[in-house]
């Protein structure tokens, strides 16, 4: 049962990750479009002639500040859509037509019962908003995620139904928009009695969790971390940031749910002279953790590599270091020492807790997109002013972390001899590196070559059991996730032998981690497995 569930909150994890790989873009269109129209900021960056209001420049920072806006006022259809399309098996751009065609039904039925019942003016203050022009209940992206999860499982029943002959026309595919839409009619109408009662228990939740301090923001950032290697972090953090568990708060007129969602609109608000922390006590902890920490960390492993091996490891860390400190990617590095040296992962998590916890004393407000990168450090704590989010404080704690990572580490790793990348010569040490074999079909995936990607995959399905023993295929930003019909099929070796620096069992799911290149493995798997 356990395993179940598991494989079940793998595939949310990652249906995930497509909604959320959008907001980076979105995050840099309202980041710079809102930093440059600031015009407590152009006055104080003596910027008012060239960006000021009547400027051609201004116009278009302006059109971009309002692009990137859209994105998250609409969060809701976003992840409706990609949830269904994460969670379908095939057919998944029907899933996604389905997925729109449910939330518009949803919510217009949810608007119907609330004009039947006196209209919004009857209802609880706060409890309705505009979703995509109708007047619905407040769910935020919860809703999505409901359609997205429901839809995606008529889609993966249904999608290949056969009716009888004289209504084949309507079967199969062209079946699914029509048993979502008359099952979301009935959803949104029972949404009408339900939702008021979840919103409450959401409400209950976020204020103990609100009210919990620096213990219950320390608790998040260590619970945060240690999910990463189960693939369920996103599963964690997404309610904080897109729903009423991050708190809720009116800006600009508008009731706002969501730590992510808070950040964004008083960003876009030009009125707002200090970010909420308690929205970004959510966020901020990650960047004293990728910007200084972890490159602390890689540091230490390449000093206490052997003599001759550094040469090897330096490119290898200073690629992984460069990569946590400017995008917030970390997984290279966290599951480096995951694999090898599992204590330095679980020292990991409790200083990742103590950096969320020292950004909520020290008042730090710097928001973020994907991850706690420079990128996102400049763009919403730099560019904003320290007035405004403290992010001097980052640089202070990430001083002090950076130093902290590299002498302990560099301590445990020498006294406990663990076997970091460069210090032992098992072939287990070097699945970090990649053999001039490996190199050369890595560079034939990126250069378009498929001969390469093809016995790259068909070394991916032979160590997940063949052909016959794949359910289903997908990823994450770094991780292959699979799910086989039988697990003891599944050969370690042959995966990581194929470039993946780790593999992760749990029940029929696998997840064989290869950093962000794994989109074009993904999609050469899937090309392979259709010959």
């Amino acid at each position: 049962m356990k395993d179940k569930v598991f494989a079940v909150l793998q595939r949310v994890g990652r249906s995930f990750m497509l909604p959320i790989a959008i907001l980076p873009v979105a995050g840099l269109l309202l980041g710079i479009g809102g930093s440059f129209t600031n015009e407590t900021m152009l006055k104080t960056y003596g910027l008012w002639n060239v960006m000021g209001p009547g400027t051609i420049v201004n116009d278009i920072l302006r059109v971009m500040s309002d692009a990137g806006n859209i994105v998250f006022e609409n969060l809701p259809i976003i992840f409706a859509m990609g949830v269904a399309i994460g969670m379908a098996k095939k057919e998944k751009e029907v899933a996604a037509l389905s997925a729109a065609i449910a939330f518009f039904i949803m919510h217009a039925s949810i608007s119907a019962m609330i004009a039947n019942s006196g209209g919004a003016e009857s209802m609880l203050e706060g409890a309705t908003a505009s979703v995509v022009g109708i007047t619905s209940l407040q769910m935020g992206v919860f809703g999505g995620i409901i359609v997205g999860l429901g839809v995606a499982a008529l889609h993966n029943r249904f999608y290949r139904i056969e009716l009888p002959q004289v209504l084949s026309f309507f079967g199969g595919t062209r079946f699914v928009p029509i048993v979502s839409a008359l099952a979301y009619t009935a959803v949104g109408i029972l949404m009408f009695y339900i939702w008021p009662v979840i919103q409450n228990g959401i409400y209950a939740v976020g204020k103990v969790v609100l009210e919990s301090g620096y213990l219950g923001t320390w608790l998040y950032g260590l619970m945060e971390r240690a999910l990463i290697p189960f693939g369920l972090h996103h599963v964690f953090y997404l309610p904080f940031w897109q729903t009423a568990l991050g708190g809720s708060m009116e800006i600009a007129g508008t009731v706002v749910e969501g730590a992510q969602n808070i950040f964004f609109a008083q960003l876009a608000d030009p009125a707002v002279e200090k970010f909420a922390v308690s929205a970004t006590r959510f966020m901020t902890g990650k960047f004293p953790l990728m910007i200084f920490g972890l490159p602390g960390a890689a540091l230490a492993m390449y000093r206490a590599a052997k003599p001759e091996k550094k040469q090897a490891v330096a490119g290898l860390l200073l690629s992984a270091a460069l990569t946590s400190m400017l995008t917030g990617i970390t997984e290279p590095l966290e599951f480096t020492f995951l694999f090898v040296a599992p204590v330095l992962y679980v020292i990991h998590c409790i200083f990742a807790g103590f950096a969320y916890m020292l950004m909520h004393v020290f008042g730090v407000a710097v928001g973020m997109t994907f991850s706690g990168g420079f990128i996102d450090l400049f763009l919403f704590g730099i560019l904003q002013g320290n007035a405004k989010t403290n992010w001097i404080w980052i640089v202070i704690v990430g001083v002090v972390y950076f130093a902290v990572y590299y002498f302990l580490f560099s301590f445990l790793i020498r006294k406990l001899d663990l076997k970091t990348p460069g210090r032992d010569e098992a072939e287990e040490v070097k699945l970090y590196r990649r053999s001039d074999v490996e190199a050369r079909k890595k560079q034939d995936m990126k250069n378009g070559g498929e001969e390469g990607g093809d016995e790259l995959s068909e070394a991916i399905c032979k160590g997940l059991g063949g052909r016959e023993n794949i359910s289903d295929v997908d990823c994450c930003a770094t991780r292959l996730r699979c799910t086989v019909y039988k697990a003891e099929l599944v050969r370690d070796e042959l995966l990581k032998s194929t470039g993946a620096s780790g593999v992760v069992h749990k029940g029929n799911g696998v997840q064989v981690i290869y950093g962000p290149r794994v989109t074009v493995i993904k999609s050469n798997l899937e090309d392979y497995l259709e010959q």
